[in-house]
């Protein structure tokens, strides 16, 4: 039990002075001031010592901490952020860990401390989390699973050129297959970096992206030269919710990291922004360690696809009692005589007709479906349309309360 006067300083000579001047025996003086034994002699000795400013608090820090950090231990620490400069105390622990596993690192926390004292810090501002999809998209559960692909967008060099970096990462690894800056947000530009993406990686199950071109359109199918070229890979694309980034959250995360390190300021030209992008994507892969991965890099959880690129694009193929169109100019399909328009994106390519019942069929390239025929009216519904209708139908033939 301490003292229980703010005055303590006061209160611990106005003791000594009791005891000294009245003979009372030390314990019945320590058990009016509320003091034990030992803390009394603490004082008393420090009293004969220093006189009255032996009395004051001190500091109860050891003078010499058991675990302080060796100095060039910190001198380590500091290299690294020097080297790294947007890395924080996680990842520089990390990245020590995992070059020299034998040695004993400072903690995080004492890591993290320095970076503050130094002041290599910044406070990070705290975001609103992020709405969940609100329509399900496929889990990344093995490498090759999901990829994504965007464009971080664009800016200018320091000699005034325009530079669209696109990049493509595997969802489930994080490894950055591509961080290629290209003439412009083409097919023409973007379908070269793909397919030496695929020649090298093999193929995905899925590609995710946006709703904007190249990847996709506007119009009913979302369909575009490069999304069929996909289909026809047998790689199923697959977009987010528009407006929606968060659904490819970890992709636009990278994009951050990447802006931060090769692009505040642009390099000089666009030559050396390249090789900026090519020294960030093998640090990011091969020595920068992640969070989300046991801060470990992403090379060591990335496989090469066992689907590999094929020589020859392969000939669709659709059950026997489906009928097989091919779309002609101005991306129509005949039918009972009729021409219905179905993608521009699509001219040239064969679609299957999966019959339902004896007016309506479902239109497929591929694997993937395109929406339902009326072939009474020459009409496509969509596949949000289509399932609108069922549900109204639903609803007007579902029996009514009597009560």
């Amino acid at each position: 039990m301490g003292w229980k006067v703010k005055d303590v300083q006061e209160q611990r000579f106005r003791f000594i002075e009791e005891y000294e001047r009245e003979g009372e025996s030390l314990s019945a003086l320590c058990q009016s001031h509320g003091i034990s034994r030992p803390t009394a002699y603490k004082w008393l000795a420090r009293y004969e010592d220093e006189g009255l400013d032996g009395l004051q608090d001190r500091s109860r820090a050891p003078r010499h901490p058991a675990r302080a950090m060796p100095e060039g231990v910190r001198e380590l620490i500091l290299a690294v952020k020097a080297q790294h400069g947007f890395w924080g105390a996680r990842k520089i622990v990390a990245h020590l860990r995992n070059n020299s596993p034998g040695q004993v690192w400072p903690a995080v926390s004492s890591v993290g401390e320095l970076l503050k004292q130094r002041g290599l810090t910044i406070a990070r501002k705290r975001r609103q989390p992020a709405e969940r999809a609100q329509h399900p998209l496929a889990h990344a559960d093995e490498a090759n699973r999901v990829w994504s692909v965007d464009f971080k967008g664009w800016f200018r060099t320091g000699d005034g050129q325009r530079c669209d970096p696109l990049t493509l990462t595997d969802n489930y690894s994080r490894y950055l297959l591509r961080c290629q800056a290209v003439g412009a947000e083409t097919t023409v530009n973007v379908k070269p970096v793909l397919e030496a993406a695929f020649r090298e990686y093999g193929l995905p199950e899925r590609i995710r992206s946006d709703n904007g071109a190249p990847f996709a359109s506007n119009g009913s199918s979302g369909l575009t030269a490069l999304s069929v070229w996909w289909i026809r890979l047998g790689i199923v694309p697959e977009r987010i919710k528009p407006g929606c980034p968060q659904q490819n959250g970890r992709h636009e995360r990278m994009h951050l990291t990447l802006q931060q390190e090769t692009a505040d300021p642009p390099a000089a030209t666009r030559r050396k922004q390249q090789q900026r992008f090519d020294a960030f994507r093998h640090e990011y892969n091969q020595e920068r360690p992640h969070e989300a991965l046991q801060q470990k890099p992403p090379a060591q959880f990335f496989r090469v696809s066992p689907r590999p690129y094929p020589a020859r694009l392969r000939q669709l193929e659709y059950p026997s009692q489906w009928q097989v169109r091919r779309v002609c100019s101005g991306g129509k399909f005949r039918h009972a005589g009729q021409l219905t328009f179905v993608s521009h994106a699509l001219v040239g390519e064969f679609i299957g007709l999966e019959p339902l019942d004896d007016r309506y069929s479902r239109i497929w390239f591929g694997g993937c479906q395109l929406g339902v025929l009326d072939r009474t009216n020459a009409r496509i519904f969509s596949p949000t349309e289509w399932q609108r209708r069922l549900a109204r139908q639903d609803r007007q033939t579902a029996p009514r309360d009597q009560s």
